[in-house]
């Protein structure tokens, strides 16, 4: 019954080199489709607000809530300005409804006005986060509709249910979903570009201006979008030549103007994101401005952005030149990998979804009525990735999260496979997928797929927000109370968390002779991963006894 959904349905204005819509509801059960995607988005919800709310603050969350709540109360552009405001208002959203009290007269960095904000304000953080998490959670269920309206165009209903399930069960995007951060809004904002671009080859004079706005959306939540404009400039010129190419002249010159129409409005949003922040554009820096010289700079000045945008991407060069720590496969290194992503990809997604990606990949290019999606998919996912992979900060698959994304629409590709096998491959893929998913549940930032052991052995191979970024210190709170009443407590936590105010009564065992710590230590996963010197001396002559999260690991001495 499946297989007769695939035969394609054309209608008179599909040019000849489009993928046709495939006929819906052919089965005699019209609502199956819609029910499906009610229940794969469901339990994405649930998932995502689950993990939501019993997650402490990870490591950036503290930066972007109190520059939320410091926008909505001085409405000055003061703290964060390596990402632009979008997404901060995003999560303002949250912030306002939660309503907080707030000092703006509080001087000090971005991170401590976020945890003063938190822990020093009289608020509950517990309720401060969740609220400022759930406007990001609903805007990841909105990008799922992208995702199943994309690949539904490409492959029919049934590959818009395989690309929505691959997306609302990929641990990536369900653990960065629900927290109140920016690489959710900023990959799912590029695809929603990319989406507009693809139907602007039917009605480029509809979709080619939305695109631009999408895509100003992208730029003005994470400045690493700025990778993808040569990219979307080029498939706007592409999607609108292709609409007219019966006239070359005048097709060349739409397709210029078409590229002209998504610049001018990708930069009108990063503007408005500004104003809407600041009517009056004040731009107050409360933390260094890395001067830049030579290339650089020359981008630097010559960016059509308001002056804390251009500041905020000194910044960015900044930490670029600085020399992080990572850590891959044991390994604890200083500077980056190039081959970092791809590894810490292949560690994180689920082996299912890993072969659906290939084969999709493959069907895209292979599939000749197919081929004309593959720019719109492959292109945008190679360039990103490509520029993640030069960045000095290897710190997590957070900085890909495009891939999930605009390949889960490629996977779908597989069901234009017009064989019984591929369609029974695909579910079974899926299911797998699935159940891998649903078995790390609630611990999906420290998700590996089987093949590298599961959650649990994550911390072997990766760190930081790839498996420990913070987010356990109120589970290590209640295993403590739990397990491990009175017991003297030696901590070294990595996060914005404080512990104290979760009742947790700890001493920096760092600070102290080898011989005076006795007890618990208790370390975050990141640390015991970089652990050198004294730390690295108190782990080896400890015996491990417990874990929380798959990020903290609690030793005996």
């Amino acid at each position: 019954m499946m297989a007769r959904e695939l035969h394609p349905v054309l209608e008179p204005e599909t040019p000849p080199d489009v993928p046709a819509p495939r006929a819906a509801g052919r089965s005699g059960r019209p609502w199956l489709v819609p029910l499906l995607v009610v229940l794969l988005l469901a339990q994405m919800a649930c998932a995502m607000v689950t993990t939501a709310v019993q997650q402490t603050p990870t490591i950036d969350e503290p930066v972007y809530v109190g520059t939320a709540a410091d926008s909505l109360h001085a409405h000055e552009i003061r703290y964060n300005p390596e990402h632009p405001p979008l997404g901060k208002l995003v999560i303002a959203v949250g912030v306002a409804l939660a309503d907080p009290r707030y000092d703006p007269s509080f001087s000090g960095d971005q991170g401590q006005v976020g945890r003063h904000l938190l822990y020093e304000s009289g608020n509950d953080p517990w309720q401060v986060m969740l609220w400022a998490r759930l406007p990001v959670i609903v805007l990841t269920l909105a990008f799922g509709l992208v995702v199943l309206g994309f690949a539904r165009e490409l492959a029919g209903p049934a590959g818009g249910l395989v690309a929505l399930a691959l997306y609302t069960f990929s641990p990536d995007v369900i653990a960065h979903g629900s927290l109140a951060t920016l690489d959710v809004p900023a990959a799912g904002f590029l695809l929603t570009s990319v989406w507009l671009l693809w139907r602007a080859r039917r009605r480029p004079r509809l979709y080619v201006p939305l695109a631009g706005v999408a895509a100003g959306a992208a730029l003005a939540t994470k400045m690493s979008a700025l990778a993808a404009v040569p990219v979307l400039l080029a498939l706007a010129a592409w999607s609108v030549w292709r609409h007219d190419s019966h006239d070359r002249r005048k097709a060349l010159a739409r397709a210029a103007a078409g590229a002209g129409v998504v610049a001018v409005a990708a930069i009108a949003v990063v503007w408005l994101s500004y104003l809407v922040v600041d009517p009056r554009l004040r731009w107050s820096p409360q933390q260094h401005v890395p001067v830049v010289h030579g290339l650089r700079a020359l981008l630097v000045d010559l960016m059509p952005f308001p002056e804390a945008y251009r500041d905020g991407m000194r910044v960015q060069f900044g930490f670029e030149n600085h020399p992080w720590q990572g850590f891959l496969f044991g390994r604890l290194y200083t500077g980056s990998l190039w081959y970092y992503l791809p590894a810490a990809l292949l560690v994180k997604t689920p082996l299912g979804m890993l072969a659906l990606w290939a084969a999709g990949a493959v069907a895209l290019v292979a599939v000749r009525r197919l081929r004309p999606a593959a720019p719109y998919l492959l292109a945008p996912t190679a360039v990103l990735l490509a520029a993640a992979m030069t960045g000095s900060r290897d710190f997590g698959t957070r900085y890909a999260l495009f891939v999930p994304m605009f390949l889960a629409v490629a996977a779908a590709g597989v069901l234009a496979v017009r064989r019984r096998w591929a369609v029974v491959a695909a579910g079974a893929l899926v299911l797998f997928v699935a159940v891998s998913s649903v078995r790390t549940f609630p611990y999906y930032l420290p998700y590996s797929n089987e093949a590298f052991g599961g959650p649990a052995k994550t911390r072997l191979r990766l760190h930081d927000s790839n498996v420990d970024w913070g987010q356990d210190l109120g589970r290590l709170a209640d295993r403590l109370r739990e397990r491990y009443p009175a017991e003297r407590i030696w901590l070294v936590y990595k996060g914005s968390g404080v512990p104290s105010y979760y009742g947790i009564d700890a001493s920096d065992p760092r600070g102290v002779p080898l011989e005076d710590v006795h007890g618990l230590l208790v370390v975050s996963d990141s640390s015991v991963a970089k652990a050198t010197g004294r730390l690295a001396e108190l782990i080896d002559s400890s015996r491990s006894i417990d874990q929380v999260g798959h990020s903290i690991t609690i030793y005996r001495r």
